[in-house]
């Protein structure tokens, strides 16, 4: 994905526009889409500012989220669910997830995967 236009451009498209000129004649001036110059006017009128919104992150971890405390209940109770087990299980009341989703939701709440408990140090072998 491309990085947002200056706010420079922004700033002088705004300005270009609220002085008369129409967007779509705005957009050719300034060699940017008709559909930009209308939301960043919009944008403007809207909230009087022309910075471009944050880009990136994670949108969808709330649908996780909401079954946070029924997946750490299985897993309290049953130490060495896999990935895949409790996908399948989430998957069976209707929710779907990939592994990797589950896995984000697990380590956001500071679980781990390992399903044994560390060994320790060996005396006579290095680690």
């Amino acid at each position: 994905m491309t990085a947002p236009l200056s706010n420079d451009l922004r700033r002088r498209v705004v300005n270009a526009i609220e002085k008369g000129l129409s967007r779509r004649a705005a957009a050719i001036q300034f060699d940017i889409s008709i559909a930009s110059a209308v939301r960043w006017h919009q944008r403007f009128k809207r909230t009087g500012n022309i910075d471009p919104d944050a880009m990136g992150g994670d949108h969808h971890s709330h649908r996780a989220e909401a079954h946070a405390v029924r997946v750490l209940g299985w897993i309290d109770v049953e130490r060495d669910l896999t990935l895949v087990e409790i996908r399948d299980r989430l998957a069976k009341e209707g929710h779907i997830f990939a592994p990797s989703t589950i896995w984000r939701l697990l380590d956001r709440h500071n679980y781990t995967v390992k399903k044994r408990l560390p060994m320790p140090v060996s005396r006579s072998a290095m680690m």
